[in-house]
């Protein structure tokens, strides 16, 4: 029993065991890419196994049942095909693309992969050596230290307050072991999206996958489900010293999830703060007042309340003015109405970017599993162009109000200047 409906060229079929399987037919290329996303990341592991879904990815694809890491490799070579694991906040991710004539021999290794890992304690010790030397490489990155102190600051008692990396503390203890009960808890039909784009047709796509997974079973434990805590937002100023030839000036706001009839306002203002050589943060800190070496925002899609964060690298002895400007830009936001021209200039951005950042086969194919797996349907593809394009110039200011008024403030650089300038922004500017 499969049931199915379709959407363009984009069709959705549920297989028996509760799979979800996403076909884009395209055959005008002969590449088929395919994306199976698992509904689990670093939000479900537990606090003392920080890194836990990043070790996963680093080592599901160094051996499985009857196949070691080396003969994995030399599969995929031999195809000239590609084949990755990737794990984030929200999901994890399995990632292939070869030529259609080879595409059901990779899918059936994906699925041995993904179905049957062995984690070789061998391959674990290796993989965490390499976390643990990535995650002290980041203690000497001004802006990953700032952002570590940032994010820590915004989410305390929630894993978006963690990098996907983990901690030393916690990563040090992970074991083989660790990484099968996570495997055996989360990676599971009815768990999984598998998401084709190429020379396919869904009959054939949905054959395939039939004969690769559709033996495999539904567990009899319950599905655990990822219920957050509530964040709350009690805005905090940091300063950490590092003897650097720059400082770095971050500010972050409590923002939105996906699923927020918000999150399509933020995207714009995020997009006409910091996106590009035209955007408003560049214009005016980098080009008018010579302030920044660079300078951005963003807005990453979350499943929980995200944070919108803007940054600068600047001189030391600018590090007040870098901190007062982008804090100045930002109010501005809430205070004064954005131009009709500035805000239909992001639309257009943002929308152009979005239209090109569909172009291949491996980008449609994360795309639609993508919004799948994070609860927002394929119909979202259409939904979020619409919501961007009815934002209002009285939304935008609305939206900035609600979400953009009290920062939190993490600073990295020379001592002197960093806690010079906070302590003039606690007296002057701070709310």
């Amino acid at each position: 029993m499969t049931s199915s409906q379709q959407t363009s060229t984009i069709h959705r079929i549920v297989l028996s065991n509760g799979i979800v399987l996403l076909v884009t037919e395209n055959p005008t290329s002969d590449i088929i890419a395919g994306r199976i996303f698992i509904r689990a990341g670093s939000c479900n592991e537990k606090r003392e196994q920080a890194g836990l879904a990043h070790l996963l990815s680093a080592v599901i694809t160094k051996g499985c049942d009857g196949l070691s890491s080396l003969a994995i490799a030399e599969q995929v070579e031999s195809l000239g095909a590609s084949l990755g694991a990737d794990a984030s906040s929200d999901y994890f991710l399995l990632s292939l693309k070869t030529v259609s004539v080879d595409f059901p021999e990779i899918l059936t290794l994906a699925g041995r992969i993904l179905r049957s890992p062995t984690f070789p304690q061998t391959e674990v010790e290796l993989e965490k050596r390499i976390a643990l030397q990535d995650i002290r490489s980041q203690k000497e990155r001004p802006f990953s230290v700032a952002f570590d102190k940032l994010r820590k600051a915004m989410y305390p008692n929630h894993p978006y307050g963690i990098s996907i990396l983990g901690e030393e503390s916690s990563l040090g203890d992970l074991t083989g072991a660790d990484l099968s009960r996570f495997h055996q808890q989360y990676f599971r039909p009815d768990n999984i999206v598998i998401s084709i784009s190429g020379r396919i047709t869904s009959k054939d796509a949905e054959n395939l996958v039939e004969k690769v997974f559709g033996d495999w079973q539904i567990p009899n434990t319950e599905l655990t489900t990822l219920n957050s805590s509530q964040i709350p937002t009690v805005p905090q100023q940091i300063a950490t010293p590092q003897n650097t030839q720059q400082s770095i000036v971050m500010l972050g706001y409590l923002a939105a999830s996906v699923h927020s009839s918000d999150y399509g306002a933020l995207k714009l203002l995020s997009t006409y703060l910091g996106n590009g050589l035209s955007s408003r943060l560049f214009v005016e800190l980098r080009e008018k007042q010579g302030l920044a070496y660079e300078v951005s925002a963003f807005y990453p899609t979350r499943m929980f309340p995200a944070s919108f964060v803007v940054y600068m690298g600047t001189a030391p002895e600018n590090t007040y003015k870098a901190l007062s400007g982008l804090y100045t830009e930002v109010e501005l936001l809430c205070t004064t109405e954005l131009s009709a021209a500035s805000l239909q200039a992001s639309k257009n951005k943002i929308l152009g970017q979005y239209a090109l950042g569909k172009q291949t086969n491996a980008q449609i194919a994360q795309v639609y599993g993508w919004y799948e797996v994070m609860g927002l349907g394929i119909e979202f593809d259409c939904q979020f162009q619409e919501s961007i394009m009815e934002v209002s110039v009285a939304d935008a200011i609305a939206v900035a109000n609600k979400y953009l008024r009290e920062p939190y403030v993490s600073l990295v650089g020379q001592e002197a200047p960093v806690h010079s300038a906070l302590e003039q922004f606690s007296t002057t500017i701070s709310p």
